[in-house]
């Protein structure tokens, strides 16, 4: 953040928000990127034909017995999770959705910064 202060022309005794800086930079928050590309990798391998070696890793479901407590969340939990809140994509037709290049584009690309706005 220090960098983007320096490029605005502010330093911390200013007293100006992080968020307020990254706004007048234009830049957009870092967790929003990640979302983004989160999302951009499901579109990849929902398009992938059958057969390749890391559309079959995400399909797997692993056997063996569990460590005790909370199971840990599973990246294809969290991603389906994260289309349905931010996008409104419902999990049964995530894969479907994510298929299609030009619907899977436009979603993203109006993917809102919070999930309460859009």
């Amino acid at each position: 953040m220090s960098f983007l202060r320096r490029v605005a022309g502010l330093n911390l005794r200013d007293r100006v928000r992080s968020s307020d800086t990254r706004e007048e930079l234009g830049v957009e928050p870092l967790f929003l990127r990640i979302e983004r590309s989160q999302l951009g990798l499901l579109g990849h391998l929902a398009r992938m034909p059958s057969g390749c070696l890391p559309l079959e890793v995400f399909r797997t479901c692993p056997t063996g017995r569990r460590p005790h407590g909370r199971p840990r969340t599973r990246w294809t939990d969290y991603i389906s999770c994260l289309a349905w809140e931010r996008l409104g994509v419902p999990p049964e037709e995530l894969m479907e959705v994510a298929g299609e290049r030009a619907v899977w584009a436009s979603l993203l690309k109006i993917l809102p910064l919070q999930p309460g706005s859009g």
